[in-house]
């Protein structure tokens, strides 16, 4: 029998089919340019019959949700009122949950009698306090219109998590972490004893650090200020700070390998796209350390995390009055484990598998049900 995860997007489908009892990956592909979600759905059967696998007698679909507000703070069985509140938060991720629910429908309609799951990318954050997810913001934004901080890539962030522990050979609730997704989105996510407690994303994905198009943290008065200099829309100054800024706006690319080898042929935006990434992510560092008092260990994971020794390199360099001491050798040889033996704080490496992660939760699920 088998678990089939699903990501969804507004022409795609991501799909990974695991063994239920193993998670062994059955099959995985990813279907674009469909003409709708159900015929994504009928794709998947044709690839399916070759392995003797009918959808409609698989044990569980999970669905990757992007945003699940304040109402979701675990995986959850998918029925109508579940649809329905999931619909309800579509103001808070207007790109990303209609795809989401799409894929549900027609995962339901395709294979009614499957039990579906919905994880979210903010349930892992919802284990942050208060003081740390509230805007100083009038109170009615946050009691009628919901603005507060989310947080995102929580799957990924849970799953670093567990990994580390059992490199580290120590309990989860027993370990304070720092833990760095670094992709084309960036966030970090500070985990006290298991849980999370901050995170840098906020009510949207566009908070927190530098991404590849994103901006991160900026004064909010320059949208203001560019929409009375500029004449550009919020819209076009939206568009602007998701699509068209980051490390795109500085360096005219968000490709990191081509980032750094301009850098090396002597190209100076290259170098301060880089000198911003990093001072960026290093600062965050510093915060989340004092937030924590006491560090057990740094994770680095991503497309950008698990593959750049520069970045490591960038962030952890200098930082030997923290505890904190990256071994230039093991980091750059590609090990998981990339500090010195003198330092009091573990750099990890670690390849995220939010699939994967999605798959134990509905395992899990289905055990208690």
């Amino acid at each position: 029998m088998s678990i089939l995860v699903i990501n969804a997007g507004s022409s795609s489908i991501k799909y990974t089919l695991f063994d239920s009892a193993t998670l062994r990956v059955i099959d995985h592909a990813l279907i674009e340019e469909l003409r709708d979600h159900h015929h994504g759905f009928e794709l998947m059967q044709v690839q399916f019959q070759q392995h003797g696998i009918d959808i409609t007698q698989i044990n569980a679909i999970g669905h990757r949700v992007v945003h699940g507000g304040d109402k979701f703070h675990e995986p959850i069985l998918i029925d109508d009122s579940v649809l329905y509140e999931i619909t309800a938060l579509i103001p808070l991720a207007p790109l990303h949950n209609p795809a989401n629910i799409e894929g549900i429908i027609a995962a339901r309609t395709i294979a009614p009698n499957v039990p579906n799951f919905a994880i979210f990318d903010t349930a892992f954050h919802q284990t942050i306090p208060p003081h740390a997810y509230r805007y100083p913001l009038p109170q009615n934004w946050y009691e009628t219109y919901h603005v507060r901080r989310y947080g995102f890539h929580g799957t990924s962030h849970h799953y670093v998590s567990i990994q580390a522990s059992r490199i580290l050979e120590k309990p989860l609730d027993e370990l304070n972490l720092i833990t760095f997704h670094i992709g084309n989105g960036v966030s970090a996510c500070a985990i006290e004893k298991g849980k999370s407690i901050d995170t840098s994303m906020g009510m949207t994905p566009l908070e927190g650090l530098m991404m590849g198009t994103r901006c991160g943290n900026i004064d909010p008065s320059i949208i203001a200020y560019m929409v009375h200099q500029s004449g550009m829309s919020v819209e076009e100054i939206d568009t602007m700070l998701n699509k068209k800024s980051g490390l795109f706006a500085i360096a005219g690319t968000n490709d990191l390998r081509s980032i750094i080898e301009a850098k090396t042929n002597g190209d100076h935006h290259a170098a301060l796209a880089l000198d911003m990434f990093s001072y960026r992510l290093r600062k965050h560092l510093g915060e989340y350390m004092a937030v924590l008092r006491g560090v057990d260990a740094i994770v680095f994971t991503g497309g950008i995390g698990e593959h750049s020794p520069l970045i490591h390199e960038m962030v952890c360099n200098g930082l030997e009055h923290f505890g904190i001491e990256i071994d230039s050798d093991k980091n750059r040889k590609g090990e998981v484990q990339i500090h010195t033996e003198q330092s009091s704080v573990a750099l990890l490496v670690i390849p995220t598998d939010e699939e994967r992660q999605i798959a134990l939760y509905v395992q899990n699920k289905l055990k208690n049900m």
